[in-house]
This record gives structure tokens, sequence and C-alpha cells, in this order.
């Protein structure tokens, strides 16, 4: 018969063995934890979840393999979404990085999703040394050297990307309008957010650029339910396309509702669009003929990534994205800092994996993975995808309803 601290002692055991890939740590082996934030809750939850489980899938196999010997790594999962925003939310960010910050077990983190979130979190970091590697937020400003007081204030990089930035995505995107679409005009929404904001005004910019007259600029509210009303003033102005720069909880409804009024119009926007949410909560017909971009090389679908993504997807029951991989790859990277950082006999601390991960040069699975001294990703691929039905595979198959275009042309 177990007594009770028995029993409180097996399932504390128990507990730990599930975080750990189903490893039970033993006396002589160190617990080290990853800092895991995205946004669960909201307009996002399913590609966070897609995030979220590449992730996982990363430390679960390093784990398994005893890939760190001595060492298990442990994952702390903080949700930044709120059902009072709808998404991410910034103040709640900003408690979770706290939160990192203050457990001295945690050495490193993946995260966030979303650029407003990691505005917030960054300060905090970097004020703790705590080195992160977001999958998917792409706002330039945040590893910016001209912005280094406000997001860097401690110095060093802290904020590190397995994606390249909206500096190119919003541009890229630009160049295929003119070079390939011969776009002649366009009108462009944003969400309001950081990320929203910043992409619409590179890709505006660009777009001048390229000789693309732009014909207006308006900003959504993310909590309205009826954008009709400019999208009967866009329908007036008649541009030959649409760019939206924002995520999911306004970009769902623009694409229902400009499909009502707009319906032939070309339509794209960034990584925002790039989400299991156009294909759930869309559908079809009103997803479909939609372009959307993301920052790095596209994997999924790849001869290179089939066995991995038949292990996702038998795993969770559910196919990966590509930022399920560039997740996948960061953790990656944060064990590669711990291995390194022990074959050189050195102390695992927040620190030293910092400066370990600064100097990554990483095979993954989107390709070598190297920072440059602000933390942003080398390789600048942005890849361009367009929704098209495929009547043979699931309505809200990523893989298969995102077709894949190409790479965008560089600036």
């Amino acid at each position: 018969m177990l007594t009770r601290r028995a029993a409180a002692q097996l399932l504390a055991t128990t507990v730990a063995a599930a975080a750990l890939g189903g490893r039970i740590a033993t006396a002589a082996e160190t617990v080290i934890r990853v800092g895991l934030d995205l946004s669960l809750t909201g307009a996002d939850a399913e590609s966070a979840l897609r995030i979220k489980n590449g992730a996982l899938m990363a430390f679960e196999e390093i784990n398994a393999k005893n890939e760190i010997p001595g060492y298990k790594l442990d994952v702390l999962t903080l949700d930044d979404g709120t059902a009072t925003a709808g998404q991410y939310d910034p103040a709640q960010a900003a408690t979770n990085a706290r939160k990192m910050v203050s457990d001295k077990s945690v050495v490193a983190a993946i995260g966030p999703m979303m650029s407003g979130a990691g505005k917030a979190m960054a300060p905090i970091l970097s004020q703790g040394g705590l080195a992160t590697i977001t999958p998917s937020s792409t706002n330039p400003d945040i590893t910016n050297p001209k912005f280094a007081d406000q997001y860097k204030p401690a110095g060093k990089a802290i904020y590190f990307r397995t994606v390249t930035t909206d500096a190119f995505q919003g541009p890229n995107m630009a160049n295929y309008f003119a070079d390939t679409l011969h776009v002649k005009s366009v009108y462009v929404l944003d969400d309001s957010g950081a990320y929203g904001v910043g992409i619409a005004d590179s890709f505006q910019k660009r777009a001048g650029e390229k000789g693309i007259k732009v014909l207006g600029r308006d900003r959504l509210d993310p909590k309205a339910a009826d954008y009709t009303t400019i999208l009967t003033k866009i329908k007036s102005l008649n541009p030959d396309a649409l760019y939206y720069g924002g995520v999911g909880q306004a970009g769902v409804k623009l694409a229902k509702q400009a499909y009502d009024i707009v319906p032939k119009m070309i339509k794209a926007g960034g990584d925002g669009m790039y989400s299991a949410e156009m294909l759930s909560a869309v559908g079809f017909p009103a997803a479909a003929g939609w372009y959307a971009t993301i920052a790095s090389p596209h994997v999924t679908g790849q001869s290179a990534a089939e066995a991995w993504m038949k292990a996702y997807s038998t795993k969770y029951n559910m196919q990966p994205d590509d930022y399920s991989i560039t997740a996948y790859d960061a953790g990656l990277v944060i064990a590669d800092a711990i291995k390194r950082l022990i074959a050189d006999k050195k102390e695992v601390n927040r620190d030293n994996v910092r400066d370990y991960i600064q100097t990554a040069n990483v095979k993954t699975l989107q390709g070598p993975v190297a920072f440059d001294a602000n933390g942003d990703l080398k390789d600048r691929t942005i890849s361009i995808f367009q929704i098209r039905k495929d009547v043979n595979y699931a309505a809200d198959d990523m893989v298969h309803q995102f077709h894949y275009v190409g790479v965008a042309p560089q600036s």
C-alpha cells in the first residue's frame, strides 16, 4: 500500500517523465528548462498548436536519444493569448517573460509567435540575460540596432530568429506583385498590430518604388465584426490588388467578407495569412486565391522532410506547417548550444547558452541556421504560396491546400 508521501513522489516522477518525453531523469542527471511562449488562446490558436508541437518534438527526440548525456530538457509552456484580447496580449507576454526570467532553471526560450508579444518581452528578456529564438516573429525593429536601447537594454542580442524579417517579407512580395502578377494599383490594409503595421509599411514602400500606385491605406480594428464599409470603398476605387498586413483575428473576417465584395481581386498577405485558420475558419471558396508569404524556405512537402513530416503527423494527428519546422529547428539550435558548452567544459547557464546560440551554425531541416550580430537569421529566403483547393486532400490540409509558388524575388 502506498503512503501519501510515496504516492506524491510517484505522481511527481510520472509528471516529470511525461514532460521529458517519457524518460525519467535519474538522480545523476540535471534537468534544465526551456521556456516556450506562444499564442495558444484566441484567433491564432490552431497555428500556435502546430508550432508548439514542432518545438516539443525536438526536445522529446533529444531526450529519448540521450543526446545530451547527464542532462534532460524540460519545457515551460506559457500562453500569451487571452480571451479578452482574442489573440496575443502584450501585457500577458510581458508577464510570461518575467516568469521565465525569474525561474533560474530556464536557460533559453522559444517564442513568441507574434511581434507585438516580442516587443513586450524583449526588454525583460534582455535584462534577465535570457535568449529566445522566435520561429515566426518577423518585425525588424526588435533586432534593429537603431532600437537597441529599447529592445536590448542590457547590450547583448537575446532575440534570435529561425525566420527572416519583414524588411524582406513585405518588399519581396511587392516585387512579386510588380514583376510576376503585373499589378499596377493596390490598396493596403493593416490590423494595427506591430507585425501588421510593419509589414504593410515595408510592402507599401517597395510597391511605390516598383511603380505600383497605392490607392489608399486603412487600419482594421481586430475586434470589429464588419469590414464591409472599407471593402466597399476599395471596390469603388477598383485597384488591381489588395494587400493585408496582419494576423488571423482580423484576417479571417477580412477574407470572408472580401470574397463577398471583391471576389475576383488579387488578394495577398504575409505569414499572418499562412495559417490553419485560413482553411478551417475561412474555408472554401472564400479562402481560394489568396497569396501568402512565409519568412523562411519552404520545407513541408519537400522530399528532405518527408520522414519528419510523417513522424509529426503520426505523433500529433495533424499536418505540420513550415513554422512547425522553424520551431523544431529552434529546439535543435538550443540543444546544439548546450552540447557545445558541455564539450567545452563550461557551465550550462543562460549567459553561456546565449553566447553559444549567437555563434550557432546548425544543419537543420530548413538548411543551415546561423545568426548575424543582431540575432537575425542569415538566410533571407521568402516563400510564396497561393491557396488552391485540392479535392484529393482534406480542406484543412496546409501542405496541399497552400500551393507553393516559389521564392519571392529579392529586392
